[in-house]
Order: structure tokens, then C-alpha cells, then sequence
């Protein structure tokens, strides 16, 4: 298994093999394009087709966007931790921010009538809809954490 600290260029490394990735990232917008650009990386050099690389990078997105925006409020003070372990079968992604913390039982449904044309509140509905697996959890003092999983595909 191959682990590190910060963003790795992922060319060099074996099929098959374990990845663990952990980095930190600024409360920034641009996050998110860093965050996608690296699940995507990892993600395609274990063999992860062109679709669900795209629904990979749409959830991870979304959930950086979230940590940013609605869990660190843009302060530059608080970071955004992504997290990345891979191995031929799957990946697994969690983010962390340092935020007061998100009730996941307040979530309106997008999909209610006096919601439809709401300006936000679709992203953990499409991070669902493009994952696996999804948890979410209010951390202890502050903070929420989402873990994503993707299973690859087997192509038949």
C-alpha cells in the first residue's frame, strides 16, 4: 500500500495497488477543481471507465463545494480534508470540514413541490444519486464529515 500527505502524481503507480491519499485544502471555491482533478486520477488509474469517473468528480465536487460554502463559510482559517483510499475494486473519498456541524435529518427534498424551484438544497440528493454509498455525519466538537464509495464497474 502506497500512502502520502499532499497531492501525488499518480502516473507512477502499479495497477492494483493501494492508494491512500489525505491532503488539505483551502476554503476556496477552487478547492473543488483540485479535489475532482485528484479522485478523478486516482480513480482512473485503478481502472475506473469514463462514466463513473464523471459521477465521481460530480460528487466529489459537490461535497467540497458544501465544506467550503456551508460548513467553513469560506473563512480562510478552516481547511477542507479530503481523503482518498483506492484499491482495484473501489474508492472511498471523505470530506471533512471544520464547520459548526450539519444536521442531515433538516434536508428539505429537493424533489417537493415548494422546493423545485429553490436556488440550492440538490447537492446531497445528486452526490447520492452518483455514489454507492453515502454517509454523513455531524462531528464532535465541530464539523461534518461525508464519505463517498464507488464501486467500479466490471465491464461485461
Amino acid at each position: 500500500m502506497r500512502r502520502w500527505y499532499g497531492v501525488k502524481n499518480m502516473a507512477d503507480e502499479s495497477p492494483g495497488e493501494t492508494i491512500q491519499v489525505d491532503t488539505y485544502l483551502d476554503s476556496l471555491l477552487d478547492s473543488a477543481d483540485t479535489a475532482e482533478r485528484l479522485v478523478v486520477e486516482v480513480a482512473k488509474g485503478v481502472g475506473f471507465q469514463e462514466e463513473e469517473l464523471q459521477k465521481l468528480g460530480m460528487a466529489v465536487r459537490e461535497s467540497v463545494v458544501n465544506a467550503v460554502v456551508h460548513g467553513n463559510r469560506y473563512n480562510a482559517k478552516k481547511k477542507v480534508h479530503l481523503s482518498i483510499s483506492s484499491n482495484q475494486d473501489r474508492i472511498t473519498v471523505t470530506v471533512t470540514d471544520e464547520g459548526l456541524g450539519f444536521d442531515a435529518g433538516s434536508l428539505r427534498n429537493p424533489l417537493a413541490e415548494e422546493n423545485l424551484l429553490e436556488q440550492s438544497g440538490r447537492g446531497i440528493f445528486l452526490i447520492r444519486a452518483f455514489v454507492d454509498e453515502f454517509h454523513i455525519r455531524r462531528l464532535v466538537p465541530s464539523g461534518t464529515e461525508v464519505k463517498l464509495v464507488k464501486c467500479k464497474q466490471t465491464v461485461v
